[in-house]
């Protein structure tokens, strides 16, 4: 068996239990180091693959090998393992290799609604997803969604939004969604949410301080009717109340 994990946002307490039951019944785990650090205490005694940065498909790859040679095996994302994260990979590999493997693929928390919690409730109406990191998806194609999710009013949420390499998108982001939605609407940047230096910020897009953003954080853009309320990001579902 091989499973591809979601392990949320950070802490082990957001780890769903099925998650935590599936690393524990594996002989191997294979991972970003990074990630292999915030299940330290449920991997004793197991085989630990850790790869770096960039190396997703020789990671996917290796565990597809280790599974074939009848072990179980786990295979950890963070937030949810389908959204962003290796359980795509680890699929199409296996159908492009033709390879017979049962996988199981286990659901974690995403950064959008561990992010979400702590900032209120921001995604009670339709919302999206926008990764800004052009390292697959060219930049023209992500600013054409850009655009279609700002002129439907959606809520926006974006992973990625900014880093060392790409110190502008998020700009640019911003003055794309500033020419359907009003600069005074809310947003809400939460960082490092489950860990121990978690931070949330309530803003709006002319106020948003780029500089706080990192690779760590999501940025959840509200409509046209998200306001704030005791410090809290609500976007009404359209209750009367």
């Amino acid at each position: 068996m091989l499973y591809v994990v979601g392990l949320g946002p950070g802490g082990q307490e957001q780890m769903t239990f099925e998650a935590q039951e599936a690393i524990k019944s594996c002989e191997t785990i294979v991972g970003y180091v990074t990630y292999m650090r915030l299940v330290q205490e449920l991997t004793e005694g197991k085989e630990i693959v850790c790869t770096g940065m960039k190396q997703e498909i020789d990671r996917c790859q290796k565990a597809i090998d280790i599974a074939m040679t009848g072990k179980n095996v786990a295979v950890i994302s963070s937030g949810d393992a389908g959204v962003y994260g290796m359980a795509g990979l680890i699929l199409e590999l296996i159908s492009s290799q033709e390879k017979e493997l049962e996988v199981r693929v286990i659901p974690g928390v995403t950064a959008s609604l561990g992010g979400a919690a702590i900032l209120g409730a921001p995604l009670m109406n339709d919302f999206c997803h926008i990764s800004l990191s052009d390292l697959m998806t060219p930049w023209p194609v992500i600013e054409k969604r850009l655009h279609a999710a700002s002129e439907a009013d959606f809520v926006i949420c974006l992973y990625n939004p900014r880093s060392k390499g790409r110190p502008h998108h998020l700009r640019k982001a911003l003055d794309i969604m500033s020419q359907y939605k009003d600069k005074q609407t809310v947003v809400g940047i939460a960082k490092d949410v489950g860990r121990s230096k978690e931070q949330v910020i309530v803003t709006t897009i002319e106020e948003l301080d780029e500089t706080l953003v990192n690779m760590t954080t999501i940025v959840i853009i509200g409509n046209k009717d998200t306001y704030v309320s005791n410090g809290r990001m609500i976007t009404p579902r359209g209750y009367t109340v």
